[in-house]
C-alpha cells in the first residue's frame, strides 16, 4: 500500500542511492589531475541551488511536513508513477559516471589526458547527468505531496542546466574542436533524438 510515509521513504532512498552512487567516483576524481577548470563562484552557487533543490528543501519537507500551504491532495497512483523516473533517474546517474570513468568532475573541468566520450549513454545524448537530474525532479514532483518541494527540484535542476550546458560545451568545444562539433551534430543534449 503506498502512503505519503512510503512515498517520503522512497525519495529518501533515492537520495541515499544517489549518494553512494557519486562516492567511489568523487574519490577517484581526487586522484586525477585537472587540466582546465573553470570552477568558479558562479558554478559554487550553481551546483547549491541544485542541490538546494533537488535534496534540502525536499528534505526538511519530508522531516518537518513544511511549508504545508503548498500542500497538495496525496494521491497513491502518482506516488507509484514516481518510482519508475527514480529508478531511471539513479540508473542513468550511474552509468553515466561509469561511462566518464577518469574524465568525470563534479564541476567544469577537463582531466589531464582526458578523451571525448561518444559511447555508452553519451552515444545517444551529451548531459546524461543533467537527464538524470531531471529525472529525479520528476519523481520528487511525483512522490511528495507539496507543491513547493516536489517542484523545487525541477527548478534547481532547470536552473543548473540552463546556466551551465552552454560554458560546458564551449570548454568541449575549445578542448576537443572538430571531434566535439561532430559529436554534437549526431546527440542531443538530454533527451535521445528530441532535445
Amino acid at each position: 500500500m503506498m502512503t505519503q510515509t512510503t512515498a517520503a521513504v522512497i525519495w529518501f532512498a533515492g537520495l541515499v542511492g544517489w549518494c553512494i552512487i557519486r562516492y567511489p567516483f568523487e574519490r577517484r576524481a581526487k586522484k586525477v589531475g585537472v587540466r582546465r577548470s573553470l570552477f568558479d563562484h558562479r558554478e559554487s552557487a550553481l551546483l547549491a541551488l541544485a542541490v538546494i533543490g533537488l535534496f534540502v528543501i525536499p528534505a526538511i519537507y519530508v522531516l518537518t511536513g513544511s511549508p504545508r500551504t503548498f500542500d497538495r491532495p496525496f494521491i497513491p497512483a502518482f506516488a507509484w508513477l514516481g518510482i519508475m523516473p527514480m529508478i531511471a533517474a539513479l540508473w542513468l546517474f550511474r552509468r553515466s559516471h561509469a561511462d566518464l570513468g577518469r574524465n568525470w568532475s563534479i564541476s567544469l573541468q577537463v582531466r589531464d589526458q582526458h578523451v571525448l566520450v561518444k559511447s555508452g549513454v553519451y552515444r545517444l545524448i551529451r548531459h546524461p547527468m543533467y537527464s538524470s537530474f531531471f529525472l529525479l525532479g520528476v519523481a520528487q514532483l511525483l512522490l511528495l505531496a507539496n507543491w513547493f518541494a516536489g517542484l523545487a527540484g525541477m527548478i534547481g535542476a532547470g536552473i543548473l542546466y540552463a546556466c551551465r550546458v552552454g560554458r560546458e560545451e564551449q570548454m568541449m568545444l575549445e578542448s576537443f574542436g572538430d571531434e566535439y562539433r561532430s559529436y554534437m551534430a549526431r546527440t542531443r543534449r538530454i533527451i535521445p533524438w528530441i532535445i
